[in-house]
């Protein structure tokens, strides 16, 4: 399928083009007209963490240029290769605040599901790029006592489904799970972290919009969205319908080297975030997971971009620039 598949075909399902995906990276480089002698490297890399881009996702990017922001999330490189200090597998030391396989409770008031380990895109920064996903989701016979975690604890207002990416799991399923959750009389949220309106919109659909629509809990969806380049004509439509739907639409962005560590994107980015309909939450710092050192940026460059975006910005559309530590009982904002 080619990478203007989508459009060429609008009756393919979200489902057929996420098993498109490319996941060889010498298809990615030939269909991006790369030369050849990233390869080795792309190889080296995506042998410790694999490859996957959409095609929708894939048509964005700018043709023989090594140096798109939409390919350099994606594309592995032998700098993933290198360890550094300070760096982890587990930066956010997940794996002890986990009372039962797959549930994370880190904050109060709220508890994370890791729903699936499965994603549409293999962002390269990822900071859960190591995560023992085999051991530690809810899916099947695990999703009971973390359903009984939650409903013994009356503290919980607001549960996230994270992963992985909770939208690659079928409509059928996330019902049922949210209906679980909306019998828990303490719930009255329920958040998804989701990266496939941006990289895949075909996935907000008919049956997805159906049971969002339908759920008695209020609903947020907390993109991520790192490129303006990234909010085509197919993505903007995904939000409004998310919109219409009644869904709360909040982007997250990661500070990223080389995609939008400066302040000219990042501010096309807060104002083409707000006119699809979604407002800009969270600038993230770089967790600082192993294999991603490359992408780190200072986080007094990351101050300096804030400063400069709140003079050209209204304050709703600036987002706050935060850090995520071990054990902290919040995500430090920084400014």
């Amino acid at each position: 399928m080619s990478n203007s598949a989508a459009a060429e075909h609008p009756t393919v399902t979200w489902q057929q083009l996420l098993a498109d995906a490319v996941s060889d990276p010498a298809d990615l480089l030939q269909r991006l007209g790369l030369p050849a002698a990233l390869l080795p490297a792309a190889r080296r890399a995506a042998a410790l963490f694999p490859l996957r881009v959409p095609l929708p996702y894939l048509a964005r990017m700018r043709p023989n240029d090594p140096d798109d922001p939409l390919l350099r999330q994606v594309l592995p490189l032998d700098a993933e290769c290198n360890r550094h200090t300070g760096y982890s597998t587990d930066p956010l030391a997940e794996s002890a605040v986990q009372p039962v396989p797959g549930l994370l409770k880190k904050y109060h008031g709220r508890a994370l599901l890791i729903a699936t380990g499965a994603c549409a895109v293999h962002c390269r920064y990822c900071f859960r790029r190591h995560f023992p996903y085999a051991d530690a989701h809810t899916g099947g016979s695990r999703l009971g006592p973390a359903l009984a975690a939650i409903a013994a604890d009356p503290s919980i207002g607001e549960v996230i489904l994270s992963g992985g990416d909770p939208l690659t799991l079928s409509d059928r399923r996330l019902a049922e799970l949210a209906r679980h959750l909306a019998d828990i009389d303490h719930v009255h949220t329920l958040r998804i972290h989701s990266r496939l309106p941006v990289v895949l919109p075909q996935r907000v659909d008919g049956e997805l919009l159906t049971w969002l629509r339908r759920l008695p809990l209020r609903t947020v969806l907390v993109l991520h969205s790192n490129h303006p380049a990234e909010l085509d004509d197919a993505v903007r439509a995904a939000l409004a319908a998310l919109a219409a739907a009644g869904v709360t639409l909040l982007n997250q962005a990661v500070l990223l080297r080389g995609v939008n560590d400066d302040a000219d994107t990042l501010a096309a980015l807060s104002t083409a975030l707000h006119a699809a309909g979604a407002l800009p939450y969270y600038l993230h710092l770089l967790d600082r997971v192993q294999g991603a050192a490359h992408f780190d940026v200072p986080q007094s460059r990351g101050e300096a971009l804030i400063a400069d975006l709140r003079g050209r910005l209204p304050g709703y559309l600036v987002p706050r620039l935060v850090r995520e530590t071990p054990g902290a009982d919040s995500k430090t904002v920084i400014t």
